[in-house]
């Protein structure tokens, strides 16, 4: 496609995703200069087709951003009443006591939300505001202008056949330009992606670590619900093999949040993340409570979890970096989309001082220094060797010492740790499958526990099975030849959507793609130890349709 045949549009900033991080950005600009030209573009269907998060909101950004949220109906109406903390077993738990716990931990305060609700109620006020919003918009390519600088980006492409050729209905899409670029694309977005290598902007910053995160949306016995209550768990079923955790969240409507994250820096290439989830859900204490229930969704993401060592330099020539495609989730405390919103208003000012000085394409170093020295600096600062204390020492001396760490940090602003580095990708960090053990997991029951077909289909994904596959292969090979030999080929596995197969047939084993099943996590993207597989976009408005995840 040549850039002729586009049609091009100008705007002042340019935002890539309807995110927390996205929609603050348009709503702090439109809040500092009416007239500014804003537009964000959403490739899931709808705002908040994609969003998936936990979610316990700490409302300090919407704080900031809207201070009367409450008074304009924002859907954060199942405040925090109980916090509760355990230790699994096989059987057993151990409660762990609220009271030696950093403040930083405690989540009264909090609301229980569907950040996909919170999502669509923030599009609602920057519509208000004169913000431009295009759902159903995939931006397939970022545009450059002669200097190098991030000029746009390439948005709403249709109609490609499987082949990559154009099909009969083929629609070029357009260039939106803008005087500034905002990538808020999420956890290991594409285009951010793009950025982040030809600027190399995580030189001298360790490299991020990510978790996949899945979750179920759960209808319980009225009897068992708990308006309000929030529950964390470590320990079983993971034990040693990877660290990770557990959250049950429960709303209003007789609802709960039931998740699951794996932290993918596990070294076993047999553990299956998905199944780990399935078999937390068999333990007493959970089991008990979703008995007599039914799941009315499911999703997955990947959860960016480096932290303050992992943050990369978030400007470039033209744009920056928001939320969580800079990496600003508090691991501890399992919470970004607050640091999400706060990036999103920072960069906003950043880039409103700019345009009024008559600036454009060029970096918003102010931005950076807000976001390192600022409320989000601060906020991972103290938290920054929880996660490296955990890859390195495990779950009982990250409790401890990790308690420890951030205690000193909230009290005195200091660490005797100093700052821990992260080590290897968690790509590189997958051992070989001859060195490990296989796992054996328990069939789903089909009452407590699914398989993963039947699940996707409580995500409502659909994508048009014409288009090209969006999943790309550097190499063809490569899952047969080399991963499937060393690694017992991992993507069956880590992947939470079941969009990977190796299937056996006459001429042998064939690594097959299911493209259509994809929830847009970016697990494989991130963990293929051979770091072949490339996440790229499908065409807008595809992949999952979350109703309030």
């Amino acid at each position: 496609m040549t850039e002729s045949m586009r049609e091009a549009m100008e705007y002042d900033v340019v935002i890539v995703g309807a995110g927390p991080a996205g929609l603050s950005a348009a709503i702090r600009l439109k809040q500092l200069d009416a007239d500014l030209n804003v537009v964000v573009l959403e490739k899931g269907s709808e705002v908040g087709a994609h969003i998936l998060s936990g979610a316990v909101l700490d409302p300090c950004g919407l704080d900031a951003l809207i201070p009367d949220w409450k008074a304009k109906g924002a859907p954060l109406t199942v405040p925090v009443k109980e916090d509760n903390f355990y230790v699994l077993g096989e059987a057993g738990k151990i409660r762990v006591p609220n009271f030696p716990m950093p403040k930083l931990m405690n989540n009264h305060g909090n609301y229980i939300v569907s950040m996909a609700n919170v999502c669509r109620w923030m599009a609602e006020q920057a519509e208000e505001l004169g913000v431009e919003i295009f759902p159903g918009m995939s931006c397939s390519e970022l545009v450059y202008g002669e200097n190098g600088e991030v000029k746009g980006v390439v948005a709403g492409e249709f109609g490609k056949n499987a082949d990559g050729s154009e099909g009969p209905g083929y629609e070029p899409g357009m260039e939106l330009h803008g005087k500034y670029v905002f990538l808020s694309e999420g956890v290991r977005g594409s285009l951010s992606k793009e950025v982040m290598e030809k600027y190399q902007l995580s030189k001298g910053h360790c490299a991020q670590k990510f978790g996949i995160g899945m979750k179920e949306i759960w209808e319980i016995d009225p009897e068992k619900h708990r308006e309000g209550t929030v529950t964390h768990t470590m320990g079983w079923p993971l034990g040693s093999n990877a660290g990770g955790g557990s959250f049950i969240y429960h709303l209003d409507n007789n609802q709960v949040y039931v998740g699951f994250v794996v932290h993918l820096n596990y070294e076993n290439p047999h553990l299956f993340p998905y199944m780990e989830f399935q078999r937390f859900k068999h333990h007493p204490m959970v089991a008990e409570l979703l008995k007599g229930g039914k799941r009315v969704a499911y999703g997955a993401r990947a959860i960016s979890e480096g932290g303050y060592q992992s943050i990369p330099k978030v400007t470039f020539p033209g744009g920056a970096l928001l939320g969580c495609s800079a990496g600003l989730v508090n691991v501890p405390r399992i919470k970004g989309n607050h640091n999400a919103m706060l990036s999103g208003k920072a960069a906003a000012e950043a880039a409103y001082d700019a345009i009024k000085a008559g600036r454009q394409s060029d970096e918003l170093t102010a931005y950076e220094t807000e976001l390192r020295e600022g409320a989000i600096g601060k906020d991972l600062k103290k938290v920054r060797n929880v996660k490296p204390l955990w890859s390195k020492f495990g779950l009982t001396a990250s409790l401890a010492l990790g308690g420890l760490d951030m205690h000193l940090n909230e009290k005195f602003g200091l660490s005797i740790l100093g700052t821990l580095r992260h080590g290897k990708s968690d790509a590189a960090a997958t051992g070989k499958a001859k060195d490990f053990p296989k796992i054996d997991y328990p069939k789903p029951d089909g009452v407590l526990s699914f398989d993963r077909l039947t699940n996707v289909s409580f995500s409502f994904t659909n994508h048009e099975e014409s288009q090209p596959c969006h999943l790309k292969l550097k190499d063809p090979s490569v899952p047969i030849a080399t991963n499937l030999p060393e690694y017992d080929e991992p993507a069956q596995r880590y992947c939470p959507a079941g969009v990977y197969e190796v299937l056996q047939g006459e001429d042998g084993p064939k690594f097959q793609i299911n493209f259509q099943n994809c929830v847009h996590c970016k697990t494989c993207d991130i963990k293929d130890p051979s770091q072949n597989i490339v996440w790229t976009t499908p065409q807008g408005g595809d992949g999952p349709n979350y109703p309030n995840m």
